[in-house]
């Protein structure tokens, strides 16, 4: 096929795909001639909304009419490969996707890519080094594609905002892949550092000495359509308040972004409250719901979601109104790529953030969940060259890592040939291994620089995009005349004194119910202690209750002033004793309890203790007496497995409280500070399940999940 042959059959396609009045662009024509007529690798870095999936499925159908094999589209979410399964089918590409959540499709997939009924298949990178995939599907996959893209290529770098261990796989498979196979990478928020590291380590862009082999196309990164601003107001519901007064006075749907998963159910539940439909969305959200939630956005069926960054790249929404983020993300990259989700199809479209004192607060945690120190992940090598395979919660109780850093940890060694994923769990190779403490430090002292980067964000008199644009190198930055500091115009600050107070009212209604622990961790008897599967019911706690939850917008600023590190203890105060107060009158137990108990502790026993004896009194209960605590230990936090064979014979039931236990005909309180895993809790349950007690009712001040 002659170029000019291929260019007229890319136009139809195009507009099958977009419209009948659809034109390529010129450097969306680059790229299809390089990948095509040439077989040669690109990288193209190009603004949310220029048609980089256009690019990839036009290749493919040119492609496929050459006789070439499928294409192989590494894609990071479900809800981008949704939206690029329907794009595909809008150009005449028949696509299918292996992911998480279509186990058993999988079979059926594979067989259709194996006698060439399905033209894009997109994989999860995770999928990737799922051994049954990696060992079977992925080499005959590899031998026959016809194009490899990588999507949302920042992923690769350790700089990208959301940095993934098994997107670095990648350069594996490129060295797999038949001699004359092209390759695409595609980004939309990669400054220079990000473009030399996809570089690196993908081999398809950067500085390269032979322009034959490689092709960058990069992008002005400006956004026509986005009105930036930043609003900023004095508290949690005066942010409230405002959105309140001004979310029905926005253009059509939108996105409300949030910093922490308990913020999105705190925000949409007093949105509700206030008559607007929307809906929260996380990480932690059912899969099916997310999809609804994704599907009632796009259909106008609510006025937004409230969202964490879970809803970013990929989601296509091109009559996306709004973006709105109550609270900083930590980086101007990240920040770009989230309100790159608006006005892609629209003139005019608002993207508003206002920050929150807490922020930093924030960041400061995540941060603090990096890679960890060379001893820690040492152990987890030694464990596994000591043992064979095993399975991420096998190591769980010989590491003092939570499962999502343990496995994070695991697919670095992984990706750094270290260990390797197998059936059933990991296996240590043998091979040497070295901790990049140079790498490491240089990626925490860059992203301390971005979040710097973002403060000046919030605090620049210059233009808004122009900055975002610089932070991203794009070397056609400049004034944009419609930010909120180009043209002097923001929407107003001032709220109704009495919405602010209804947003409070909402804020600090306290109570949050928080479920027991119901099963034993995986590999306890590695530590000694002869315990598995489920709690019998006659052993377990009830659900508990506490104030509120440490990230919460409401109750969390307050509750981190009593519980922070280095805060003295003291009496329980005023304030919160009257939200404990509400909790209890607000409990809706089955029996009433019959006496109050307190778990002594180390850190925190005036109150602890002084909880305990203005709740006895108030409900006019026996305090009971307290369950004593071992001073010269201290519980481990790592994960479960940790914390429970830590807890060992941390606590006893004086003689004289178990006496009483005994004697107890209902429910007991069980007064503590705050809870985190649910261990201490359920230990210290069972101990006085087993002394007779009928039923334990924990309750704390603050739960961290």
């Amino acid at each position: 096929m002659d170029e000019q042959a291929l260019r007229e059959l890319a136009d139809e396609r195009l507009r099958a795909l977009a419209g009948p009045d659809a034109e390529l662009r010129e450097d969306q024509w680059r790229a299809i001639q390089a990948l095509v007529l040439h077989r040669r690798r690109a990288l193209v870095v190009q603004r949310t909304g220029w048609g980089k999936s256009a690019v990839y499925f036009l290749a493919t159908a040119l492609l496929r009419e050459l006789g070439e094999g499928p294409t192989v589209i590494v894609s990071p979410l479900l809800a981008l490969m949704r939206n690029q399964v329907e794009a595909a089918e809008a150009a005449g590409v028949r696509a299918a996707t292996i992911n998480s959540a279509n186990p058993q499709a999988w079979q059926s997939i594979e067989e259709q890519v194996a006698v060439g009924d399905v033209d894009v298949l997109l994989v999860s990178p995770e999928r990737l080094n799922n051994p049954d995939f990696r060992d079977t599907v992925l080499p005959e996959l590899t031998h026959s594609a016809g194009l490899l893209v990588v999507d949302e290529a920042h992923c690769i770098s350790d700089w990208g905002h959301d940095f993934r261990p098994d997107y670095r796989r990648l350069r594996t498979l490129l060295g797999e892949l038949p001699e004359g196979v092209p390759v695409l990478a595609t980004t939309a928020t990669a400054n220079d550092r990000v473009v030399q590291d996809v570089s690196d380590q993908l081999g398809v862009g950067g500085e390269f000495s032979d322009p034959q082999e490689t092709l960058v196309l990069r992008g002005t990164l400006d956004r026509e359509s986005l009105r930036l601003g930043v609003l900023r107001l004095p508290t949690a519901q005066a942010r409230l308040a405002w959105l309140a007064s001004n979310l029905g006075d926005m253009t059509g749907s939108g996105i409300i972004y949030t910093l922490t998963v308990a913020a999105t159910d705190e925000v949409a539940g007093y949105l509700r409250d206030q008559g607007f439909e929307v809906a929260s969305y996380s990480g932690r959200t059912d899969p099916e719901e997310r999809q609804r939630a994704e599907e009632d956005l796009l259909a106008n069926r609510v006025k937004a979601l409230v969202a964490t960054s879970a809803l970013g790249m990929g989601f296509d929404k091109p009559d996306l109104g709004f973006v709105v983020h109550l609270g900083a993300p930590s980086s101007p990259i990240a920040y770009y790529q989230q309100i790159g989700r608006a006005g892609r199809g629209v003139r005019r479209a608002e993207a508003l953030l206002l920050p929150g004192p807490e922020d930093q607060e924030i960041w400061r945690y995540f941060a603090s969940l990096a890679f960890p120190p060379e001893g820690t992940v040492r152990s987890i090598l030694a464990a596994l060259a000591e043992s064979g395979t095993v399975s991420t919660a096998g190591l769980e109780p010989r590491v003092e890592l939570g499962r999502s850093r343990l496995e994070m940890v695991l697919k670095v060694l992984d990706v750094d040939g270290a260990v390797r994923r197998v059936k059933g769990g990991w296996e240590a190779t043998g091979e040497p291994w070295s901790y990049d403490a140079e790498r490491y430090g240089r990626i925490a002292a860059e992203r301390a620089a971005e979040q710097q980067a973002m403060l000046d964000y919030l605090g620049t008199t210059e233009c808004r995009m122009e900055f975002l644009r610089r932070q991203l190198d794009d070397p056609y930055a400049e004034p944009c005349g419609r930010c909120d500091n180009c043209t002097g115009e923001n929407r107003s600050t001032d709220v109704d004194e009495q919405v602010v107070q209804q947003a409070q009212e909402r804020l600090h209604r306290p109570g949050v119910v928080f479920e027991p622990r119901k099963m034993w961790p995986s590999g306890m008897d590695a530590l000694g202690l002869a315990v598995s599967g489920r709690l019998p019911a006659g052993e377990r706690a009830e659900p508990g209750r506490a104030v509120g939850r440490l990230t919460d917008i409401g109750w969390g600023n307050r509750l981190r002033e009593l519980l922070g590190t280095g805060v003295a203890d003291q009496e329980l105060p005023e304030d919160l004793f009257q939200a404990c107060v509400q909790v209890l009158a607000s409990w809706d137990w089955e029996q009433r309890p019959v006496g109050v108990i307190s778990i002594g502790s180390n850190s925190r026993p005036l109150l602890v203790r002084t909880l305990a004896q203005r709740i006895a009194t108030i409900g006019r209960l026996p305090l009971l007496g307290e369950v004593a605590t071992n001073p010269s230990t201290s519980p481990k936090r790592g994960n479960s497995a940790q914390r429970v064979g830590s807890l060992r014979g941390q606590f006893k039931v004086p003689e004289d409280l178990a006496a009483k236990v005994a004697e107890l005909d209902g429910p007991v309180l069980l007064m503590d500070d705050y809870t985190d895993t649910g261990w201490t809790s359920a230990i210290v349950a069972r101990t006085l399940r087993l002394a007779g007690a009928p039923a334990v009712l924990p309750f704390t001040l603050a739960s961290t999940g």
